[in-house]
C-alpha cells in the first residue's frame, strides 16, 4: 500500500502546534477515515485545550482553539459586544462568580462559587471512581455534583454535603437514607439527550455491584421508563415534591426536565409545585451511549429554551423566586457565560468533566469494556484506571480555567459579577452566515 497523506482540513495549524506540546492528534487519512477524536461539537482542538485546562488550571496559549466548536449553529454562532478596553472592569476589582441556589425566600439558603455544578451520570454509567472525583472537586470548589439515577455508592458518602440525590423514573438505588443524605433532590422527568424514551443501562453494564446497587438483577438491561406514571399534572408534581420535604425537610428540589415547545409553562407549573431549581437539559447533552436519532431530532436546542423560559419567568413576576439552570451541550466557559446572558443563573457541566479526565468522544459508553480510559465502564479492572485523587485534581483544575475566563468575560463586558449578565441579550451578537 502506498504511504497515506494526511490531508484532514480539520488538523489545523493550531493543532499542529499542539504536537509540540506534548498532546496527540489523530488527523483523517486520505482514504476517507473518520477523525478518530472528536466531532463538530466537541473538536480536536476542543478535546485538546480541556486537557490543557485540566493539566495546568489555565486556558491554553499556544493557539488552540478553547472557545467554541464547529457545530455550526448553537453557542457556536454566538459572541459577545466586548467593550473598548478602557471601559473593562479594572483587574483590581473583584469579580464574582457565586449564584444562589435558593431564591423563595424560605427554607434553606445555598450559594455555590461558581455558576456551575456537575450533572447527572449514573453508577452504571460511570465508575464510582470517575463519581468519587467529580463530589472530591466539587467540595474543592464549593459546589455540587450528582448521583443520576443510579444509586449512591459507598465512595460518595464521605461526600454526602456535595451530592445531588436524583431521583428518575426507574426509581433505580432511590432509599430513605440517600434522600436525607442530599442537600438538594433533583427529579428527573426528562433528559434533553433522549426525551420520551427514558434511560438506558445495556446488560454488559449490569455488574453484580451495579446490580446491588440499583436492586435489579445482574447482566440484565435496565430501562427507566418515560415518564413517570405517578405524575401526570402539577398537582401529580406537587405530590413529589411534598414527598421530598416529608422525608428530608431542609432539602431544595431540583426538577430537571427537557425542552419541548411548551416548556416555559412547565417551568411555571414546577415553580407552583415547590421547585428551588428548574434544569433545562437541551439536545446536545448526553453520553455516547445517548441515541443520535433522538438527540438531533426530538428535543428543542437549549439556547432557544432559555430565553423562553426566562421571558416567560419574568411575564408571571417569578423570575427572582427560582434557580434556572442549563445544561445540554455545554462544553466552556463561553457557552456557561451566553447560556446566563440568554436568561439561565448557572450551568451543568457533564461531558466536559468526562473530557477533563481522557474522554477523546469516541462514542463507545453503552458497552461494559467499551472505554478505554476507565470512565464510562462498570468492569472492575478497567474503572481502576482512575485514581480519585488524580481525577480530583484534573477536574480542579478544569474549574479552575473555566472560572479564570468566566472572570475575564466579565470584565471584557464591564461587569463586576455573574449576576449581571443574567438575562443580557443585548451582549450577545449573531455571527453565523
Amino acid at each position: 500500500m502506498d504511504e497515506l497523506k494526511v490531508i484532514n482540513p480539520n488538523v489545523t495549524r493550531k493543532s499542529r502546534e499542539a504536537l509540540s506540546h506534548g498532546f496527540a492528534v489523530w488527523p483523517t487519512l486520505e482514504y476517507g477515515l473518520p477523525p478518530a477524536m472528536g466531532d463538530f461539537r466537541w473538536t480536536e482542538e476542543l478535546i485538546l485545550s480541556t486537557w490543557h485546562m485540566a493539566g495546568t488550571g489555565r486556558p491554553p496559549e499556544n493557539g488552540l482553539e478553547y472557545r467554541v466548536g464547529r457545530s455550526g449553529g448553537g453557542f457556536d454562532v454566538l459572541d459577545f459586544k466586548f467593550l473598548p478596553q478602557e471601559q473593562w472592569t479594572p483587574e483590581t476589582k473583584p469579580i464574582s462568580l457565586a449564584i444562589p441556589l435558593n431564591r423563595r425566600g424560605e427554607g434553606r439558603e445555598i450559594e455555590i462559587s461558581v455558576p456551575f455544578y456537575g450533572g447527572g451520570m449514573s453508577y452504571g454509567s460511570v465508575s464510582e471512581q470517575v463519581m468519587v472525583a467529580r463530589a472530591k472537586a466539587a467540595e474543592a470548589w464549593n459546589t455540587f455534583t450528582c448521583t443520576g439515577e443510579g444509586g449512591y455508592p459507598p465512595g460518595l458518602v464521605p461526600y454526602k454535603h456535595r451530592v445531588i440525590t436524583q431521583v428518575a423514573t426507574g426509581m433505580f438505588g432511590v432509599r430513605e437514607e440517600t434522600i436525607q443524605y442530599a442537600p438538594i433532590v433533583e427529579f428527573k422527568y426528562a433528559q434533553g439527550a433522549k426525551p420520551g424514551l427514558g434511560g438506558h443501562l445495556l446488560g454488559d453494564k449490569t455488574t453484580a455491584t451495579v446490580a446491588a446497587i440499583r436492586e435489579s438483577v445482574p447482566w440484565v438491561s435496565l430501562f427507566s421508563p418515560f415518564p413517570f406514571h405517578s405524575v401526570y399534572s402539577v398537582e401529580d408534581h406537587r405530590k413529589h415534591v411534598d414527598w421530598i420535604k416529608t422525608v428530608n425537610p431542609a432539602a431544595l428540589v431540583s426538577v430537571k426536565v427537557s425542552t419541548p415547545h411548551d416548556v416555559d409553562m412547565v417551568a411555571v407549573g414546577s415553580y407552583y409545585a415547590g421547585a428551588h431549581i428548574i434544569h433545562l437539559d437541551g439536545s446536545y447533552g448526553g453520553t455516547g451511549a445517548a441515541p443520535e436519532i433522538a438527540k438531533k431530532n426530538i428535543a428543542m436546542p437549549v439556547e432557544f429554551a432559555i430565553p423562553k423560559v426566562h421571558g416567560y419567568l419574568e411575564s408571571e413576576g417569578i423570575r427572582d423566586e427560582v434557580t434556572l439552570i442549563a445544561s445540554g451541550g455545554v462544553r466552556t466557559a463561553d457557552d456557561m457565560a451566553k447560556a446566563i446572558a440568554l436568561g439561565a443563573d448557572g450551568c451543568v457541566i457533564g461531558t466536559g468533566d468526562l473530557v477533563a479526565l481522557g474522554c477523546t468522544r469516541c462514542s463507545n459508553c453503552e458497552r461494559g469494556r467499551g472505554c478505554p480510559f476507565g470512565l464510562t465502564t462498570t468492569d472492575p479492572e478497567l474503572q481502576l484506571l482512575v485514581d480519585p485523587e488524580w481525577g480530583m485534581e484534573r477536574i480542579s483544575n478544569y474549574y479552575n480555567a473555566l472560572s479564570v475566563q468566566l472572570e475575564d468575560i466579565l470584565r471584557r463586558l464591564g461587569l463586576t459579577s455573574i449576576g449581571e449578565l443574567r438575562g443580557r441579550r443585548d451582549l450577545l451578537v449573531y455571527k453565523g452566515e
